[in-house]
């Protein structure tokens, strides 16, 4: 059973969620969105949002290689005191929704967002459990937490009760404005494998551009010393991140714990230094993205295992 971990929906119609102008202005997300044929206009949030959810649908149709996706829900930003802080709120994508989309569609598995600061945290979470989720999903740079801070300590003890995996963002960011850029290190995750947690590093702690500081070598160490972390290939694919597929081939006991993700709608760029020339442009003529992002890992080398451990680590039904 092969599963991507890191699929995003967008949510643009204020009944499903929020896209800030920020975010609709800048640069990566007209690329996507041109890339994807759909012409965004803040006047037809709603149809634009359909055309998104369909395009999303006709690639999994057309991906047979993946029996399954979680979409991923996108928790809004809140305080220290659990308010919610709309204006610091660039991109949220409303749990509901995505339960919806997975009602919808037989290869999408519903991935909720809760904010650990929210006063209704645990609360979201035992509901959310309830809609099936498969997972529970963080950007702390973006949403503003700390993993380490003792707020998330009760939140970790319910994910652990309900055997919840914590798919939470590592390294850098660039597609989305960054609220605290002092959260990237995957060591702040500690606290959760404490207690009883299991963790996903999303991107293997890489870096999102060419200066920032690199969290590999740490989540190497992370995955190394703990039974249940783990770290997924998302956007591994991009040039900033591409180095990291080095460092875990060379580890094999760190490949051991490193699940599929693709990180849609992020375009996947087959790293050319390690397919050569001829490889390269023949997955450039994928234009399906989740698709060209698995050959591209299936041509790296990555094996039945790396393939089949999203749905263990899940623990999907009929995962061996």
């Amino acid at each position: 059973m092969i599963i991507d971990c890191h699929v995003h929906a967008s949510a643009l119609h204020p009944s499903r969620g929020k896209v800030s102008d920020r975010v609709t202005k800048s640069f990566p997300f007209k690329f996507m969105s041109w890339r994807l044929g759909i012409k965004y206009n803040a006047d037809r949030q709603g149809e634009v949002e359909a055309e998104f959810e369909q395009r999303l649908f006709d690639l999994l149709d057309q991906t047979p290689e993946l029996d399954a996706a979680a979409v991923l829900a996108f928790d809004a930003t809140y305080d220290r005191e659990g308010r919610l802080d709309d204006a610091r709120t660039h991109l949220y994508v409303k749990n509901d929704y995505v339960i919806d989309l997975a009602r919808r569609h037989r290869k999408i598995l519903f991935a909720a967002s809760v904010h650990p600061y929210r006063k209704d945290a645990v609360a979201e979470v035992e509901r959310c459990v309830k809609a099936g989720a498969v997972l529970l999903k963080w950007l702390p740079i973006v949403q503003d937490i700390d993993p380490s801070d003792s707020r998330c300590f009760e939140f970790y003890e319910c994910l652990a009760h309900h055997k919840l995996p914590l798919l939470s963002h590592t390294g850098g960011e660039k597609m989305l404005p960054n609220m605290n850029a002092d959260v990237k290190d995957p060591r702040l995750l500690a606290e959760a494998i404490r207690r009883g947690v299991t963790v996903i590093a999303a991107h293997c702690g890489t870096k999102s551009a060419l200066f920032e500081k690199d969290y590999v070598d740490e989540f190497c160490r992370m995955a190394r010393d703990h039974e249940h972390f783990y770290g997924d290939t998302a956007a591994l694919s991009l040039p900033t991140r591409s180095h990291a597929y080095k460092a875990l081939f060379a580890h094999p006991e760190v490949m051991a714990k490193v699940i599929h993700g693709s990180d849609w709608p992020v375009i996947p760029i087959p790293p050319v230094t390690q397919l050569g020339l001829g490889a390269t442009a023949e997955m450039l003529h994928e234009k399906n993205w989740l698709r060209r992002d698995v050959l591209i890992k299936q041509r790296l080398g990555f094996g039945r295992e790396y393939w089949e451990r999203a749905a263990k680590v899940l623990r999907l039904p009929g995962a061996s």
